[in-house]
């Protein structure tokens, strides 16, 4: 990622007047309609006309001191999940194309309007987000930034949200967060995927996969990009991230199911970044996390996921099934199984883990881990069902933990410049958004050295 712009780069260079807003869209465009690229696989929809105007209509408004925001003229690309006005939301999917548009935009889209943020486009998922690895047999899978020469998987749900940011398309990413959907195709495609503490952001104008788990959250370059997106998304100051020291980090390592069936590749990348954050100057422990292991159980018959899903699709799977991915459509029907009873036992379940995960990250700034157990599959390997659902699993473990314990997550790279992709997770308890900030902002240089 050398000498690639960032959101703090960009604005400096439009205040300057060494590029403008029209000039950014532009190269936006050109790259996504590059026919070596992955612009057709990446997006679904290319609000190329919408996204001329918007950016000369800021650059307008920054020619007389009026910009909403130093950020006013940079392109983002929205997920298809998310309500555009005028547009409809297909959320990956063939069974809501005869949808009527969307009369508004969902919250955080206007949100990123309001800062001056120009929408670019609408990115390519994971049909109804209900899969880590990314493929989408309607429109296309874009691959992954590595190997590309082979064909890997670009990560889900958000997969043309993290590859339009790796390649250029758009300068940050609006994706969702259920069980890693931002954090694994960031991890797979080397920059950087937040979720936030659920609550920060509103969910409303996105289609819902679990509503109890659902988070939206951002997708950029680095960390200090991440923050700014995040701080437009919650309608928060846009407060400059002071880095923490590593020296004096307090760190846990989780030993319970989260090194379980590492790849080498991760588990070398995932051990070189602990020793370099303790060789300058980190405290870290390795620690049982027993309650890891409820969280298995409490998945046992599809958990949230599934219970909640099947009662938004219900309806719509009964008459548009057969249009459905059936990868996606047979997980949400294992909620048609599950009793009322089971659900209320998952209510309570998750109340208990919260509390007790939040006693025992109370002593550490944070919990690191691999944010997936492997690294990018090749696309051509999962043609197979069995070796998809294994390669979804592994992608999915660690992050969705988080998820469950309503806490808020970083992914960042660890890996070298030529290497796989591999992520470093830093999670802890719900409302230390800022704090995951500041660590992953203070190590993000030195665990790739």
């Amino acid at each position: 990622m050398k000498n690639t712009p960032t959101l703090a780069t960009l604005a400096a260079d439009l205040e300057a007047g060494r590029t403008s807003a029209r000039r950014l869209v532009d190269q936006c465009l050109a790259r996504i309609a590059d026919a070596s690229g992955e612009g057709q696989r990446a997006f679904i929809h290319v609000d190329a006309e919408a996204a001329i105007e918007a950016a000369e209509a800021m650059d307008r408004l920054r020619e007389v001191r009026a910009a909403p925001s130093p950020f006013a003229g940079i392109p983002v690309s929205i997920k298809d999940l998310f309500d555009i006005k005028g547009q409809v939301t297909r959320a990956g999917s063939r069974a809501l194309e005869d949808s009527a548009p969307a009369e508004t935009d969902a919250t955080v889209v206007a949100r990123l309007r309001r800062a001056g943020f120009i929408v670019i486009g609408r990115t390519n998922m994971t049909e109804f987000a209900y899969s880590g690895i990314g493929i989408n047999p309607h429109f296309g899978t874009p691959k992954s930034v590595w190997n590309r020469n082979v064909g890997h998987v670009p990560g889900g749900s958000s997969s043309g949200a993290a590859v339009s940011v790796a390649d250029g398309m758009a300068h940050g990413a609006l994706g969702t967060d259920t069980g890693g959907s931002c954090r694994i195709p960031a991890a797979y495609n080397g920059i950087v995927g937040f979720k936030p503490t659920q609550r920060r952001v509103p969910l409303d104008g996105g289609v819902p996969l679990s509503f109890s788990l659902d988070s939206f959250g951002p997708l950029a370059r680095t960390v200090g990009c991440c923050a700014v997106l995040d701080s437009v998304l919650a309608d928060e100051p846009l407060i400059p991230l002071q880095p923490r020291s590593i020296k004096g980090m307090r760190l846990a390592v989780p030993t319970t199911l989260a090194l379980d069936d590492l790849d080498d590749t991760v588990a070398k990348t995932f051990q070189r970044a602990l020793e370099t954050l303790a060789r300058e100057g980190a405290s870290i422990e390795r620690i049982a996390v027993p309650e890891f292991l409820d969280v298995i159980q409490m998945n046992a018959k599809g958990g949230f996921a599934a219970a909640e899903s099947y009662a938004w699709h219900r309806y719509l799977i009964a008459s548009k099934g057969d249009v459905y991915d059936p990868r996606v459509s047979v997980r949400i029907l294992r909620g048609e199984k599950m009793s009322a009873a089971d659900y209320i036992d998952l209510l309570g379940e998750r109340r208990s883990l919260i509390a007790r995960m939040e006693r025992r990250t109370a002593p550490y700034d944070a919990l690191v881990m691999p944010t997936t157990a492997n690294t990018p599959p090749r696309i051509a390997d999962l043609a197979d069902d069995a070796a998809f659902t294994k390669a979804n699993l592994l992608s999915l473990r660690n992050c969705a933990l988080v998820n469950l314990f309503d806490g808020c997550a970083i992914s960042l790279p660890a890996h070298r410049e030529g290497e796989a992709p591999v992520g470093l997770m830093l999670a802890a308890s719900a409302g230390s958004d800022r704090r995951i900030f500041e660590l992953a902002a203070g190590m993000e240089a030195a665990i790739r050295v």
